[in-house]
């Protein structure tokens, strides 16, 4: 008896060393886990692998970025998805930069009061962070509504700027909105850094003197450019130089033809190194007549740039994008049964919705834009320039020769797809390369006497590698109500669509301006993946079984042997 009490206290010894063991070598793993986080993503388009060049900024923080996620609490499964993806992006994020990121999950109005929790979302609005109004399943009627802060707040190097985490646009359905915003995570909580480690602005002038757009429609994009860049206006016609402290100038819809003296400032602009953002309409189409006349006749601008853009690359062409996949608006088709206007909506041709399919990080996952008057665009074959198509018309479109008859009873009556048969024609394209001057072999002496005196010699040739983007003038174009002022740029009244152009402006404009590359982060690739229903039907038996029955099966058959081996062991040492 006394041995077999010494044996099992022997065992009773052994199997507390094993267990503190077990327990120490989990503790070290957990610690290590927690230390050193790490992934390995088996996604086909690498969605959670970071950029290279999020990668080397993050490596390069010097001050530590603290970011407050205001998405937290019970919420639909769509955002605690989206919450739980900004957790490990963010996570990610720490494991290149080490201490220099901080992050928490923060409920802001938590415990507040009526009263005070509205004053903390004036504190918020004020910083851009709005609540978003969300119904959710419960109270008496069945739903209730809960106002959800779908934002992070991220503070560095002093400065502090909102992070959208939600992401949504026309067109697209509740899984599209999240899967895009999990996309997006990273290009904006890098881009977000990246603008508060910078200790200036980049500097972007808005072009006048050619009756260059500059009103009530162009208010949502001269106040939204200014959040990021420092914005002037210069009038090109009252200055003799314009200077490459400009990272980037914008032209939007001149109305007045260029002088050679406008032209070769913008020339020798653009062989310093500028970078130029072209928003042209090449034709006058009064839409707004249209209320008093029943038609009316396009008319040539007479710009006098053609010399320019074909030496830059590309050829804007006098024509008009008509496009089966259009905005609607309100037509008059008759008269019902009571003799009232039968108003109904018909397609705009003039007005086509262009979803970008290129894989440029411009545009690339950018849902729709919408554009006014679009003329189509042509590239050069100069092979030193490299020329990129960011937008283009749909499947269903085709060209229109100036000048245009536009009258609105031409789409009174729907219209077969059929005839629209000129697809895929440009209104969007990018050029990068050493630009050459168009005034090379025939510029004046007065020309070089005016640089002369300003000691800026004249260049045949851009000193580095440059940019520009050609597109339609009315993406930057918003529309005005007398009762309710100016709206967002793409926004379409008729249908309260929101539409992507003020994000396809300020990715020009970043494109532009930043050689960090970290628009680089945009061209992940949006996938969505659905499961097929039918093999769902055929085989769920068999999932099932893989997924839950094997599983316990294979735990059942170790603790069986286990038990076996253990009791056959213990059956010998007696």
């Amino acid at each position: 008896m006394a041995t077999t009490s010494k044996k099992r206290k022997q065992q009773q010894r052994q199997a507390a060393i094993r267990l503190t063991i077990m327990a120490g070598i989990l503790l070290c793993l957990n610690i290590l886990a927690a230390r050193f986080h790490t992934g390995l993503d088996m996604t086909r388009e690498k969605r959670f692998t970071l950029s290279n060049a999020t990668k080397k900024m993050l490596a390069n923080m010097k001050d530590v970025a603290v970011v407050d996620v205001y998405l937290t609490g019970k919420f639909p499964a769509g955002f605690q998805r989206l919450a739980e993806a900004t957790r490990e992006r963010l996570q990610s994020f720490r494991d290149i930069a080490g201490p220099h990121v901080v992050f928490r999950f923060v409920n802001p109005v938590e415990g507040l009061s009526g009263k005070e929790k509205q004053d903390m979302y004036s504190k918020l609005a004020e910083k851009g962070v709005f609540p978003v109004s969300l119904k959710i399943q419960g109270g008496e009627e069945g739903y209730a509504e809960k106002e959800i802060l779908p934002y992070a707040l991220v503070q560095y190097n002093g400065k502090e700027k909102a992070v959208r985490l939600l992401e949504s646009h026309s067109g697209m359905s509740q899984a599209e909105v999240f899967t895009y915003s999990e996309t997006m995570l990273e290009y904006n909580f890098a881009s977000a850094l990246h603008e508060l480690h910078m200790p200036d602005k980049p500097r972007v002038a808005y072009i006048l003197g050619n009756n260059e757009a500059l009103g009530w429609d162009t208010y949502d994009g001269l106040n939204t450019i200014p959040q990021t860049y420092h914005l002037d206006t210069v009038d090109l016609s009252h200055i003799l130089f314009l200077y490459s402290s400009y990272d980037a100038i914008i032209i939007n819809r001149p109305t007045m033809p260029f002088t050679d003296a406008e032209k070769m400032r913008l020339d020798q602009y653009v062989m310093r190194g500028g970078h130029i953002l072209w928003l042209m309409n090449m034709l006058y189409t009064p839409m707004d007549s249209l209320r008093t006349s029943p038609q009316f006749i396009s008319q040539d601008y007479g710009l006098n740039l053609d010399d320019l853009f074909f030496k830059y690359g590309v050829r804007i062409n006098t024509d008009l994008i008509e496009d089966y996949d259009a905005v609607p608006i309100p037509m008059i088709v008759g008269s019902n049964n009571q003799g009232q206007p039968d108003i109904q909506p018909r397609k705009w041709i003039y007005f086509p919705i262009i979803l970008p399919s290129s894989e440029h990080p411009i545009v690339k996952n950018m849902p729709a834009l919408l554009t006014k008057f679009p003329n189509s665009i042509d590239t050069t074959s100069d092979p030193e320039i490299k020329k990129t198509v960011l937008l283009q018309s749909s499947k269903y479109s085709r060209k229109a020769m100036n000048p245009v008859r536009i009258s609105l009873g031409m789409v009174k009556y729907p219209m077969p797809p059929e005839i629209f048969n000129k697809p895929y024609q440009p209104v969007a394209v990018l050029a990068e390369g050493k630009f050459r001057s168009v005034f090379k072999n025939h510029i004046t002496h007065a020309a070089i006497h005016a640089l002369d005196s300003i000691h800026q010699p004249y260049k045949t040739i851009a000193d580095t590698t440059t940019s520009m983007i050609f597109a339609t003038g009315s993406i930057m174009e918003n529309g005005f109500y007398q009762d309710r002022g100016p709206m967002e740029m793409g926004y379409w009244d008729y249908t309260k669509d929101n539409f992507s152009n003020k994000s396809f402006i300020l990715n020009c404009l970043e494109y532009l301006t930043d050689r960090s590359g970290l628009i680089e982060a945009r061209s992940k690739d949006l996938t969505i993946r659905l499961l097929d229903i039918k093999r769902v039907n055929e085989e769920k038996t068999k999932w099932q079984i893989i997924n839950i029955v094997i599983p316990i099966g294979i735990v059942l058959v170790f603790a069986s042997c286990y038990l076996f081996f253990r009791k056959r062991r213990y059956e010998k040492k007696q």
